[in-house]
């Protein structure tokens, strides 16, 4: 057992064990991963101009007076201490029974002593206060020992659940002093560590809570994200190189006939991106080496025809191929452009089966797909969630393509990827390739990290134009009004629109997520219900066909309104969501999005997406509510300043915490990153690839390197699995 495996009821005081394992923090290595989330000094005071009622704080405060005042409509008294960081001033109050309950606080808050006080900003007669809270000054310390507080940064800890942020220095302080630094391990090798002046795991726990000066902690904080990515990438190539032993088939591009059928008789010229795209795709599936790359292209970039190549060459190499879609509607779209695809295929005398399984597909379809991925025969099957049941076994699969990642978690990919399970060959698995038009957060960590190979096709396929985009205040009665007049001309003109609203109905109970809007009698959020209603009746709209479009319908019925939106008898369409994956209508040239506020940049872009698949010029509007917030309306601008999915990505990351990106917590025991930051520290996240690839290049097994081992199983449970869910 190392030193970091030792359980904090051997430590520490059973009480402060109790309530520090209550959070997670069971280990000494627990409670030494937890990083202050920020440092005071005694000489600058913390501003208190920051502080927002609700929030938990440790605040650094000199007293400036104090009073006792007898409680008028009750028994007992109150101290009224007033407190300042310099330039601002609020109270704290103490409440007792008696004045004697109090004198301890009187005796110790005096005019200009400072002390860290910890409690939950309160409200009184519209001034910030804190009411009971705790507090630690400097009594009892010698000359010497104020100085040298003076000088020192104080780590302030994230507090909560009855721990402040003194209780947790002091177990920290307690757990140091009998830490003995040669029984630390240190995943990172010396050789590394003296290459990239990278402090060795002991010692930079040292500085990171008790260090001497600024310096210390930030150099702690770097030599501890070194560690975290060194761990991270040394943990995923272990894995990509093969230390499970794991392969999937190899699929040569040479001699591939169905390959070269399909690329000699497509109706129309590869882009150069696609080219390219295809040709990264086609070396990796040559290998046995379990392809994982990211597709990532813009909505009408064309990445469908790159992924049917890249299944075209699995089934050429005699292997089978599954495409997975979240909706009903988008498996039905790809299985019907695919079909179109592949019929110069067969006309040239090279069958591909194709085969679409769904919800909705009735027990004949069932068991002829059934019968397709039981067989060893190549195919390609088309399928949502349905190819995820434990019934559907495929015999021979060699490549899943995933569209939209996102809506889909690990363990339901691993499911196609893994088909042999536990009656075959737990070594085998398929090629995996997913695609995506907007990376989330999370994704685009992924690439960061090397977790997934990126492709990224840039430009659009000829025939298609770009969406302008433009944002409306729904409070603008002259700009609504404009809104369905456009509406009108696009339908006059030969153009589709569509309209997408948050909720069903009226009963469709979904949260405002403008919690930064101010609160008030706000009307309810635009239903696919309300609004359809409204544009039939009274709208430059009325007259014309209108139909709506929303999950809860049954599928035959989506399947009749999008052929009456295809067809024009119903050229107007209000939705949710439903219509954010995959429905591609050329004609579609408008889409306007009711209380744009409600969704995320991916969701934005995706629904963007729907229009400007032809020639034709397509605008988008997004219309949003007036009282929206500043985040929310920075966000939304990000949305109409581009049509980059990828710069979209990174934007959603910059704007959302890092730790809801990663699922990280502040209490202790966390599966997120502790020390990096997936933008801010991209560069030491290439340096600690290079390095980690050389350890596991000349030691895939990290056998000569049980530290590294040890942090890599450790990780692996938690930090390696939330890299690919989504």
């Amino acid at each position: 057992m190392s030193a970091l495996d030792i359980p904090l009821s051997l430590r520490l005081p059973r009480a402060t064990a109790r309530k520090l394992d209550a959070v997670g923090m069971r280990t000494v290595g627990d409670l030494l991963s937890l990083p202050p989330r920020r440092y005071d000094h005694w000489g600058a005071l913390t501003r208190m101009s920051g502080l927002r009622e609700g929030e938990d704080v440790t605040l650094l405060a000199e007293v400036v007076s104090q009073r006792l005042i007898p409680n008028r409509s009750r028994a007992g008294v109150r101290l009224e201490v007033t407190l300042t960081d310099g330039a601002d001033q609020m109270a704290a109050t103490f409440f007792a029974h008696s004045e004697y309950r109090l004198a301890p606080h009187r005796r110790l808050l005096i005019p200009g002593s400072t002390f860290l006080f910890a409690g939950r900003v309160g409200s009184f007669r519209g001034n910030l206060q804190l009411t009971h809270p705790q507090f630690e000054g400097a009594e009892d310390e010698s000359e010497d020992d104020i100085r040298r507080r003076q000088e020192r940064p104080i780590p302030i800890y994230p507090g909560g659940s009855g721990l402040t942020s003194w209780v947790i220095a002091r177990a920290v302080a307690m757990v140091l002093d009998q830490l003995d630094d040669a029984d630390v391990p240190d995943p990172v090798p010396e050789e590394v560590r003296t290459r990239r002046d990278v402090l060795a795991h002991a010692e930079a726990l040292r500085l990171l809570h008790a260090p001497s000066s600024d310096l210390d902690h930030r150099r702690a904080r770097q030599s501890l994200a070194f560690e975290e990515a060194f761990v991270l990438e040394a943990g995923l190539l272990a894995a990509r190189a093969g230390v499970s032993g794991e392969q999937a088939p190899a699929c040569p591009v040479s001699d591939n006939a169905v390959l070269e059928a399909l690329l000699g008789h497509l109706p129309f010229t590869l882009t150069e991106a696609q080219r390219s795209a295809l040709a990264e795709i086609q070396e990796d599936l040559s290998l046995t080496r379990p392809m994982q790359r990211l597709l990532q292209g813009d909505v009408g970039s064309g990445k469908t025809v790159v992924a049917l190549a890249a299944m075209c060459q699995v089934v050429g190499a005699g292997h089978q191929a599954a495409l997975l879609a979240p909706t009903g509607i988008l498996a039905q779209q790809h299985a019907e452009s695919l079909r179109r695809l592949l019929e110069p295929v067969r006309q040239a005398g090279r069958e591909v089966p194709l085969r679409v399984l769904t919800g909705a597909s009735g027990a004949r379809a069932r068991r002829e797909v059934d019968e397709v991925v039981r067989g060893t025969d190549p195919a390609i099957v088309v399928g949502t969630h349905a190819l995820l049941q434990d019934t559907v076994r495929f015999a021979d699969l060699g490549l899943v393509v995933v569209d939209e990642q996102h809506r889909f978690g690990v363990a339901q990919r691993d499911r196609l990827r893994r088909p042999s399970g536990a009656d075959g060959d737990s070594r085998r698995v398929a090629h995996q390739l997913v695609m995506t038009a907007t990376p989330i957060p999370r994704t685009v960590a992924m690439t960061v990290f090397g977790d997934l190979d990126e492709t990224r096709m840039t430009g659009l396929p000829p025939g298609r134009t770009p969406v302008r985009t433009y944002l409306v205040d729904a409070a603008n009665a002259a700009w609504m009004d404009r809104v369905w007049a456009r509406a009108r001309e696009e339908v006059a003109s030969g153009g589709r629109v569509y309209v997408v609203c948050p909720r069903i109905d009226e009963d469709d109970a979904v949260a405002d997520a403008d919690a930064e809007a101010p609160g008030g009698s706000r009307p309810p959020l635009a239903s696919v219900a309300a609004v359809a209603q409204s544009l039939r009746a009274s709208t430059p709209l009325a007259g014309l066909g209108i139909q709506e479009l929303h999950g809860k319908m049954p599928q035959a019925r989506k399947t009749q309104v999008m052929e009456d939106f295809t067809s024009g008898r119903a050229p107007v369409v209000v939705a949710t969501t439903v219509v954010e994956i995959g429905v591609d209508i050329p004609e579609a040239s408008l889409m306007v999005i009711l209380d744009a506020q409600q969704f995320g940049l991916s969701q934005l872009h995706q629904l963007r997406g729907r229009v400007g698949r032809s020639e034709r010029e397509s605008v988008c509007l997004a219309v949003h509510r007036h009282e929206a917030g500043a985040a929310t309306m920075e966000r939304l601008r990000a949305f109409e300043g581009t049509t980059d999915g990828f710069e979209l990505a990174n934007e959603d990351l910059r704007l959302r915490r890092e730790g809801d990106v990663l699922g990280a917590d502040q209490s202790g025991h966390t599966s997120g990153l502790r020390f990096l930051s997936v933008q801010r520290d991209e560069a030491l996240i290439r340096v600690a690839r290079e390095e980690a690839a050389d350890v596991v290049a000349r030691d895939p097994r990290l056998a000569g390197h049980p530290d590294l081992a040890a942090s890599v199983r450790a990780r692996s449970g938690s930090d390696l699995v939330w890299m690919e869910r989504s």
